[in-house]
């Protein structure tokens, strides 16, 4: 597909003769108008010349397109150099149609006193022009005719090429960030799956078959839930909050004494949009380090709250107290989180962390809206 595209002509043959057409029909114009204006003898005629003249350029234009086309997607430099040298021998045809046209086919004096004709002529033979001098003279304005057609050909093409090279160029940009962002959510299942194992396995060692029964069959519930959505859209916030319900009910059965759980979000933001498993990491790191670290109960809450524009998530437990750079040194916490955002939003999400001293740790998500709540 791609090889048929790149050798696919940058400026179509419809357009080409458009445009070829346009310049001739132009040239008659100019050229008409000037005579009237000099007020030459047999207008008409003269017209009718100028026309044969035309068509013949349209003819040898379209002869210099073909080998312009050649060139097409070659470097820029390269397409210059056909088109000036190109121009040159199809502007020393142009020169002998328009000589033979208006000089030998029947002769035309260009004055209507026939003394100032012959004159004129008179002064051509004491200057002693010849035939190959004034087919120069001629070629000379009808060369630099073809250029600016030429010019106007490359200068399509190239800006045609350009803009499919910034297409491409996004295509290319969109599909690393997709790609991106898919490495980046699947590595938050296999973490959270690594840490559930260990967590199963302690409560089979501990012999509680009925606690390992009831996480398995939240693990299934989980991951029939997380798997089943698209790691490129993102899911509401119900449906995020309810899957840290789950993960939490999954280690509830692991600390079902030590683990409590708060849950502050206004109904209006539940429908807010926010990437899946954004939370996910968040909410580990507060089990890891608060919880599975105390002797004593720890809460854990999950907020939301809305601050101009933006949508502001926020996981705080009262677990033991802990150092940020610590919590994220792994590199898939809270490091995930900000790669996520990065890839996502750019700058205009991120994530700020903060010990507390006394006990705890507060992790606070800002987002931007995903649509307008009504006031």
């Amino acid at each position: 597909m791609e090889n048929v595209t790149s050798r696919k002509a940058l400026i179509g043959h419809q357009m080409a003769l458009l445009t070829i057409i346009g310049f001739w029909a132009f040239y008659a114009l100019i050229l008409s108008l000037r005579a009237a204006l000099l007020d030459f003898p047999a207008q008409t005629v003269l017209f009718e010349r100028r026309l044969m003249v035309a068509l013949v350029g349209v003819l040898v234009t379209w002869i210099l397109y073909c080998g312009l086309r050649l060139a097409d997607r070659r470097p820029l430099g390269f397409r210059v150099s056909v088109a000036f040298l190109g121009a040159i021998p199809c502007a020393i045809a142009l020169a002998s149609a328009n000589f033979y046209i208006f000089n030998l086919y029947d002769p035309i004096s260009l004055f209507k006193d026939p003394s100032v004709g012959r004159s004129f002529e008179d002064l051509k033979a004491q200057l002693g022009l010849s035939f190959w001098q004034e087919i120069a003279d001629i070629s000379v304005t009808h060369y630099f005719f073809l250029i600016a057609w030429s010019s106007l050909y490359v200068a399509i093409g190239y800006a045609r090429e350009v803009r499919e090279a910034e297409r491409k160029t996004s295509r290319f940009a969109q599909a690393a960030q997709d790609a991106e962002l898919r490495s980046l959510r699947y590595q938050v299942n296999p973490h959270f799956l690594f840490n559930t194992l260990n967590s199963l396995s302690s409560l089979v060692i501990t012999g509680k078959p009925k606690e390992a029964e009831a996480m398995i069959q939240n693990l299934s519930n989980f991951y029939r839930t997380s798997l089943s959505s698209d790691p490129l859209e993102d899911v509401t916030l119900e449906e995020e909050v309810e899957l840290q319900r789950l993960y939490l009910e999954i280690e509830s059965v692991r600390y079902p004494k030590r683990l409590r759980v708060s849950i502050n979000i206004p109904p209006e933001l539940m429908h807010q949009h926010v990437p899946a498993l954004i939370l996910q990491p968040l909410v580990e790191n507060a089990i890891k380090y608060g919880v599975s670290r105390a002797t004593r109960p720890v809460s854990i809450t999950i907020s939301a709250d809305r601050r101009d524009d933006n949508l502001v998530l926020s996981v705080i437990d009262d677990g033991e107290a802990v150092d940020a750079a610590h919590i994220g040194g792994n590199g898939i916490g809270l490091a995930n989180v900000r790669d996520r955002l990065e890839a996502r939003y750019k700058s205009a999400a991120r994530l700020d962390t903060q010990s507390v001293k006394s006990g705890g740790f507060i992790a606070i998500l800002t987002l931007p809206l995903s649509h307008r709540i009504a006031a």
